[in-house]
């Protein structure tokens, strides 16, 4: 073994391998971004108090969430969950069943239901349950909020009884008691195929058929440029239907998951699909080489894969970040799809079908305007 021969290939690997975008990316940065961007999701686990709404079903125990005055036993529960600093109480009026759907809808991943004759039944030692809503993509603020109630329920029993467990709590999902976690991912991951495979696919074609003269080629026919692009669309809002289909019919077959189709999916899987593919075709026009076209596309691709509530609740983020994630699409294509299939908001999904059939029409045309056939 010559250590001369093995000292040069070392030095034409480490030229070739930093001469490559795409292997800087995901050697150096890509472990990065990783950890920023988990460490940026959990960075308030445990570190800050739990937003919980609440309805007070027992009329005869209104609370006071400024002064905290603690003039009846639900008083007394609702102020001593305040008091453990963990859990934030926030009443808010309405029927209790409408408050799993509203949790949804207004993205809370966390409630409590006080039960109508609360009071009376404490005071009498008789059986009562309060209700505590979660949702099991949000593990985190669920434990928060089921260990501060069955600190409050285990007090109360001890004071009351000496630790006999007449007072307890029950658990329901947001959205419906029958929902499982399969039901909460099911929408995040068909946004998931609809942000990669379409943005993946297009910078790659992009970049590389300038690269290798096929655009040049494309050129000397009567196709233009937006009927190139059309077509592409086309194309992917096919591949996105079977690719909802096969995670719908798996997801309700394998996993006994309780979503269904419905109607108000379909544009969003048809409008999201024109969004990232115009996106995918814009990184492609302005990179200059396929690296650095795949580079681009993965800059953009991976924080919208874990900011945007595919894999995680966007509620259980930090503030700012939360912020953040209301600036990328793909937030409101998983929002609207969330609507559609588990909390029936058709107003909040027209909202978020909205912005994004405005986002695609920019994106579409910025890629028409910056996409050539020919290098200058």
């Amino acid at each position: 073994m010559n250590g001369r021969r093995v000292g040069a290939d070392f030095r034409v690997v480490a030229r070739s391998y930093f001469r490559n975008p795409i292997a800087l990316f995901f050697s150096l940065i890509f472990p990065i971004i990783l950890i920023g961007l988990f460490g940026l999701i959990f960075s308030n686990a445990g570190g800050g108090a739990v937003t919980l709404p609440v309805v007070n079903a027992d009329p005869g125990c209104p609370f006071d969430p400024v002064t905290h005055n603690t003039t009846t036993y639900c008083q007394e529960f609702l102020a001593a969950l305040n008091s453990t600093h963990v859990v934030k109480v926030d009443v808010v009026s309405m029927p209790v069943a409408a408050f799993a759907s509203w949790l949804g809808q207004k993205d809370y991943t966390v409630g409590l239901v006080i039960p109508p004759g609360f009071g009376e039944n404490y005071t009498n030692r008789l059986p009562a349950n309060v209700t505590v809503y979660s949702n099991p993509q949000d593990a985190a603020s669920s434990g928060t909020v089921f260990g501060a109630v069955q600190g409050v329920v285990n007090g109360f029993n001890l004071r009351a009884a000496g630790g006999t467990a007449f007072l307890g709590f029950r658990t329901s999902n947001i959205g419906s008691p029958v929902y499982t976690y399969i039901d909460y991912l099911i929408p995040g991951l068909i946004g998931f195929s609809i942000l990669t495979s379409p943005m993946f696919s297009m910078v790659d074609i992009t970049s590389s058929y300038r690269k290798e003269g096929i655009f040049r080629q494309l050129s000397l026919t009567p196709l233009t440029r937006s009927e190139w692009l059309i077509s592409r669309v086309l194309w992917y809002i096919a591949l996105t239907f079977v690719t909802a289909g096969i995670m719908l019919g798996a997801g309700i077959e394998l996993f006994g998951a309780h979503v269904t189709f419905t109607l108000g999916l379909l544009p969003f899987l048809v409008v999201g699909s024109f969004f990232f593919v115009s996106l995918g075709m814009l990184a492609g026009s302005i990179a200059k080489t396929p690296e650095s076209a795949a580079l681009i596309g993965n800059i953009i691709t991976f924080p919208m894969m874990f900011l945007s509530g595919t894999f995680f609740q966007v509620s259980s983020m930090p503030p700012g970040l939360q912020e953040f994630a209301h600036l990328l699409p793909l937030y409101y294509v998983i929002d609207g799809m969330n609507q559609v299939l588990l909390f029936s908001n058709t107003t909040q999904a027209l909202y978020d079908l909205a912005i994004v059939l405005v986002g695609s029409l920019i994106v579409f045309a910025l890629a028409v305007r910056f996409f050539r056939w020919r290098d200058e």
